[in-house]
């Protein structure tokens, strides 16, 4: 048995993996069977204070995580942690505004928001698990897609910085006409369900439909799967090894819900972060030629860690100085 969990599994000790995900299954049991549960099953409505709360739970989780792989791996590697955490926990930002954007479009209330979002991370988990493991075979077998990476990473940074993105109108997303169109949808929310049974009033027959809670999960599920082809080639620019790609990728994911109730209601003053990440992602892809050009075996991963929270706080500060008037003007 000592052998079994001694074993290496892409490139790390069992006992770590399963620990991890022993870590991941207790939070999220915590978080629906502890946090949310509410009276008759019903969620309750999730105020900043305790929302702030769970961020930096979460938080300090995912830095306490780090510490381990520290002690246990090395500094080389704790610090590779602990810039994959900030980065993807700043561009998990981005997803709080689109998040933000569909529970608008769909009047979903605050008491239910809980439930998609929940969901929603569970699902990301899973997906970033296939998304990671596709990548590590690739960069395993083919030590050059690192650069295609890093291309796609500063591509998409100069895109960010310097071409305006058209507002987005979720009425016109192809997908969501298509759900309109092929699904049985409610016109009103039935509670935290995301199907029900009622009475088709085209058949007069008793069949199932799917509630616009149900829509917005879809939408948020799909707008991770955006998200995450930025962000897992972000992560695999800073370190190669899988184990610390999955964990630091899944910490930053654990907390988007508690990150999202606590910022939902201050996202304009976060106004000028997205060209912070811009900016980050082209740091990110960039390091690889760098450290080529200079004769490096790697990037300093503590130079990565300082270069990466200097933007992101030189991004945060920037925004809250430029939006100061108008957090004056909403301040009773």
């Amino acid at each position: 048995m000592e052998t079994f969990f001694t074993s290496l599994f892409l490139g790390q000790p069992l006992w770590m993996w399963f620990g991890f995900i022993g870590i991941v299954i207790a939070l999220l049991v915590f978080d629906l069977g502890v946090l949310h549960k509410g009276k008759g099953g019903a969620g309750h409505e999730i105020g900043v204070r305790e929302s702030l709360a769970l961020s930096s739970l979460y938080i300090v989780l995912g830095l306490a995580f780090g510490g381990f792989v520290w002690w246990q791996l090395g500094a080389k590697s704790g610090f590779e942690y602990l810039t994959g955490f900030v980065v993807e926990k700043s561009l998990a930002l981005d997803n709080v505004f689109v998040i933000a954007l569909i529970f608008t479009f769909f009047a979903v209330p605050r008491a239910y928001q809980h439930r998609v979002l929940f969901w929603g991370i569970l699902g990301a988990i899973t997906l970033r698990a296939v998304m990671i493991g596709f990548g590590a075979a690739l960069v395993s077998e083919f030590h050059w897609v690192l650069y295609i990476f890093a291309a796609f990473l500063i591509v998409t940074g100069i895109k960010m910085l310097f071409i305006s993105e058209k507002e987005n109108n979720l009425a016109d997303n192809p997908l969501l006409k298509w759900m309109y169109k092929h699904l049985r949808v409610t016109r009103q929310h039935h509670g935290q369900n995301f199907f029900v049974r009622q009475t088709d009033e085209k058949s007069g027959r008793l069949a199932t439909f799917v509630t616009p809670l149900f829509l917005a999960l879809v939408l948020i599920e799909i707008a991770d799967v955006i998200f995450a082809v930025d962000s897992v080639p972000a992560i695999f620019a800073i370190t190669t090894d899988p184990y610390i790609v999955y964990t630091s990728n899944i910490f930053a994911i654990l907390g988007l819900r508690a990150l999202y109730f606590a910022l939902a209601a201050v996202l304009h003053r976060f106004a000028y972060l997205k060209q912070a990440l811009a900016i980050l992602l082209v740091f990110i892809g960039s390091k690889i030629f760098v450290a080529d050009l200079l004769g490096w075996e790697k990037f300093p991963a503590g130079w990565s860690l300082g270069i990466t929270f200097g933007i992101l706080s030189a991004g945060v500060v920037y925004s809250l100085w430029r939006t100061r008037t108008t957090a004056n003007r909403l301040t009773p």
